[in-house]
């Protein structure tokens, strides 16, 4: 075999090694003790900003201020489509009794293609009406490099305190996102697409 035949095999097979040691890793989890860590709603006032803004090639509308602390029950990183530059992280956040773990560790929870699950593991621990309006799948839009670096060290279990807009994101091609601006919807459309201007995370 070829010098250079030989490299090129054991560069793929040391791609293939790392690739796969990456992919299978389990995520970080933080166990709670049982309690309500974030028993407040969150808070969501008219905004202050009158103007969009640029970010790159998408025009950001504020549609009204927001801010949220809440125990992460998942994280999804996105890597690829349309809006993975400008959200990169899914979080399904809890807060109420969804941030207790005694309720969320009997919920099995998932994400993807910018959705959220919940299923329960066998009966409700909590009313399904009170699930729904006490947890949220949120597009995560770092307004900065540093809340972008902040972010990489939130995991499930991980208490985030957020403040910024929820907004409505366009593009000239036509292409749009539109935050919810309610806790009570599911479903299609009940994703809170938040721009997040300051972050402080607990772990």
């Amino acid at each position: 075999m070829a010098t250079g035949t030989r490299i090129a095999l054991w560069s793929a097979l040391a791609f293939t090694l790392v690739f796969s040691v990456w992919y299978l890793w389990p995520e970080p989890v933080i166990e709670r003790e049982f309690g309500a860590l974030c028993p407040e709603d969150p808070v969501q006032t008219k905004t202050a900003r009158t103007s969009p803004w640029l970010h790159g090639d998408f025009m950001i509308t504020a549609l009204a201020d927001y801010r949220i602390s809440a125990v992460v029950l998942s994280r999804e990183n996105y890597y690829r489509g349309e809006a993975a530059d400008l959200s990169p992280v899914d979080l399904a956040l809890g807060w109420g009794r969804m941030s207790d773990s005694f309720v969320y560790r009997m919920l099995d929870i998932s994400q993807g293609h910018r959705w959220y699950k919940w299923q329960p593991q066998e009966a409700l621990p909590i009313p399904r009406r009170e699930i729904e309006k006490h947890s949220a799948n949120v597009h995560i839009l770092p307004a900065s490099d540093e809340v972008r670096e902040i972010l990489d060290t939130v995991c499930k279990g991980s208490v985030v305190h957020m403040q910024g807009s929820l907004v409505k994101v366009t593009k000239s091609d036509g292409w749009r996102w539109k935050s919810s601006t309610t806790r009570n919807d599911t479903g299609d459309g009940a994703c809170e697409v938040f721009w997040v201007e300051s972050l402080v995370v607990e772990n």
